[in-house]
């Protein structure tokens, strides 16, 4: 796993490039096409610039609203997830960038998290099989936005960084064809990457509460990955969720698969 994904733009956290990772095909994805990150709340004007610089075009959120925006009700705390307090700035569009909005969770569905919470599984990629089993539309939209985001890298995000955006991440690679092992080593990335932005954000490192949970289920994060992909079709799964072959066929493209 090359340290040069490591992304270091002024105040981005948890950011890297999905260029770079071995596919089954024995060649590699391409670099500056997709970018994974946190919430750039903290990201300065030299680092948007870094960030144009290197050729990101389009930002797509995958924050609720109540994440967003201050005020905008709390259904994210009543779902029982965790969740950053919404910057009182509101969300910033840099110049030069596109930005959407395209919530993952679906978190209205308040009695589907409280059943993931119930269980132990959220803030782990143990809720993953469960989500793409019941919130596939949800996934297929994000995919959709980025097949049809306009030319130059796609940067998502989502609070942390980790678990929607590794989620969104964990089908874009699995399409490119990367090999099952580099994707669950590029969520794992994500442990040691979140120290930084907790302290930035005066939070308490949940990665302890993480290792114990998984722990419990008898688990580690790259083998709770691994089993997310064993057997899963992405193609097909993405078809029946209302993704075109058009579409599967852009995503494709953008990230390429570098000789």
């Amino acid at each position: 796993m090359s340290a040069s994904r490591v992304v270091s733009w002024p105040g981005f956290f948890n950011t890297r490039d999905l260029g770079g990772l071995p596919t089954t095909s024995g060649r590699t994805t391409r670099f500056g096409a997709c970018y994974r990150s946190a919430d750039p709340r903290f990201v300065t004007e030299a680092g948007w610039a870094q960030a144009r610089d290197a050729g990101v075009r389009t930002i797509v959120d995958l924050r609720n609203p109540d994440e967003i925006r201050p005020g905008a009700g709390a259904l994210t705390a009543l779902a029982g997830s965790g969740q950053f307090a919404a910057d009182r700035a509101g969300p910033v569009t840099p110049a030069g960038l596109d930005r959407l909005e395209v919530p993952l969770d679906d978190i209205a569905d308040t009695a589907f998290w409280q059943d993931v919470n119930r269980a132990g599984l959220n803030g782990t990629p143990l809720y993953y099989p469960v989500f793409l089993r019941r919130k596939a539309g949800r996934c297929a939209a994000v995919v959709k936005a980025i097949a049809h985001a306009g030319a130059g890298g796609v940067l998502f995000h989502c609070a942390s960084g980790r678990d929607r955006a590794g989620l969104i991440s964990l089908l874009l690679l699995a399409l490119a064809g990367v090999e099952p092992g580099a994707i669950a080593a590029d969520y794992a990335m994500s442990a040691e990457a979140l120290g930084p932005l907790h302290a930035a954000m005066g939070t308490d490192d949940q990665a302890p509460i993480i290792q114990a949970v998984l722990a419990k289920h008898g688990t580690t994060t790259e083998d709770a990955v691994l089993a997310t992909l064993d057997g899963l079709d992405v193609e097909r799964y993405l078809l029946d969720a209302g993704v075109t072959d058009g579409e599967l066929g852009a995503v494709r493209d953008r990230l390429g698969q570098a000789s």
